[in-house]
């Protein structure tokens, strides 16, 4: 059977309209990040800059997390597990509803210094747009499923303008609730193609995180495997930090529902005046990790810094992500632990760069439970093409590690949990076997 025109047609114009859309939240939390640190230089003292960070970083989260509870409490954190609760049919997703909140608190979340990011919220708002594209058509029930995880991608592609990791990383989370055919897989592609082409006329051509990539001898790739095992650690406490730190605010009356985004967002405001390697996404923090030298001890004090930040902030319940949050942790783990090789091996040019390139593809393998996609997503983003093998050993170290000691992928998790809540069953966990797409149409 033909492949439908008309279907291909509304993903592509549904990833253009996430395209802009992804762009245009880009560009908002960049201007509220811009004129929070103006409104702050205004202080006429030190100590007046910080309690005057401390208060606004509060007010913002505060309002944030507001949004959330009495709009779309669905829009809170991340949203890619919300994504696979629709698809799977045990979530509702109310597009024009997460729209306003994701993206409005969202704005408010990261444009205050909090330690999220924009990816999750993007994606989950990609899906909330296309599913409005998909009531264009007449579409089954599936086509229109299709549709959605089109969205995510899109919304991941224009997150992070990174296209073959985002129609990877949706494929690989879907798969199971989405029977890709010929067509919806292509409408995955389509969009993801349409997004990023917006996103990289609008803000540039430009990789995402720009690391020079050293040539590493084979003879290396030891190193590389113990990286792996080391990171897989890291990501299994992770995850386990993330359900706890959720889990914390439910032992708070109702009406104290303020109070963590409070607490939280005036320790990030502090954070910002203070010390501001340790607030924010990431990406700032990476590009200067990448290019000025730290010492060991430093580089162990901001990870275990901005890991315990990133819980924090995600545990307020806020719209944001954790993509790349996790990614500035890995830099300062894999530099960590490079800095440290180098002691050892202090002829090999370039290993703690390298170390670091590596580290962000298997924590995120160890965290998502996706190798492939980690390894996909870091080349992208850093253009490290010569650290293929590298980062591939380390992406399957580390994910080995964190399921030989019980790891579960992170969005599988907090979709349980969700469904627990509700009072909802829980689905049966998926094997993780390869991608399988289904027959021509």
């Amino acid at each position: 059977m033909a492949v439908p025109a008309g279907y291909l047609l509304l993903a592509l114009a549904g990833g253009l309209l996430v395209g802009l859309l992804g762009t245009g939240f880009h560009l908002a939390v960049q201007a509220l990040a811009a004129a929070y640190a103006d409104l702050r230089t205004l202080a006429p003292s030190p100590v007046t800059a910080v309690l005057l960070a401390m208060a606004a970083t509060a007010a913002l989260a505060v309002t944030a997390r507001a949004l959330v509870l009495r709009l779309a409490p669905e829009a809170a954190g991340s949203g890619i597990q919300e994504i696979e609760g629709v698809l799977e049919g045990a979530r509702q997703l109310r597009p024009l509803r997460v729209l306003l909140v994701k993206f409005s608190g969202g704005v408010l979340a990261l444009g205050s210094g909090m330690v999220l990011g924009r990816e999750g919220p993007t994606i989950h708002m990609g899906a909330a747009l296309m599913q409005l594209v998909s009531g264009v058509g007449r579409l089954g029930q599936e086509d229109k499923r299709g549709l959605v995880a089109a969205g995510a991608a899109a919304g991941l592609a224009a997150a992070f303008l990174a296209p073959l990791a985002a129609i990877l990383f949706v494929i690989e989370e879907t798969r199971r609730q989405v029977p890709y055919r010929a067509h919806t897989y292509m409408a995955v592609i389509l969009a993801s193609i349409g997004s990023a082409a917006i996103a990289e006329a609008l803000l540039g051509r430009t990789v995402s995180l720009p690391l020079a990539s050293p040539g590493l001898s084979p003879l290396l790739l030891p190193v590389f495997a113990l990286l792996g095992g080391a990171v897989g650690l890291l990501g299994l406490s992770f995850n386990r930090a993330v359900v706890l730190a959720l889990d914390a605010p439910l032992r708070l009356p109702q009406r104290l529902w303020w109070l963590p985004a409070l607490a939280v967002g005036a320790a990030m405001g502090a954070m910002l005046q203070l010390f501001p390697e340790g607030s924010g996404g990431g990406e700032a923090v990476v590009q200067l990790l990448a290019h000025e030298a730290a010492p060991l001890g430093f580089l162990l004090a901001l990870m275990a810094l901005r890991f315990t930040a990133a819980i924090l902030c995600y545990g307020t319940g806020v719209p944001g992500g954790i993509f790349a949050p996790m990614l500035s942790i890995a830099v300062a783990a894999g530099l960590a632990f490079g800095t440290a090789a180098e002691v050892l091996l202090p002829d090999v040019e370039g290993l703690a760069r390298a170390t670091a390139i590596a580290a962000m593809a298997g924590l995120f393998a160890a965290s998502v439970r996706a190798p492939l996609v980690g390894v996909v997503l870091v080349l992208e983003l850093t253009g490290a093409d010569g650290l293929v093998l590298p980062v591939l050993v380390t992406a399957a170290c580390a994910s080995l590690t964190a399921a030989a000691l019980g790891g579960r992928p992170i969005y599988e998790t907090l979709l349980e949990r969700t469904l627990r809540l509700a009072g909802k069953p829980v689905p049966p966990q998926p094997d993780r076997t390869p991608v399988q797409l289904g027959t021509a149409d």
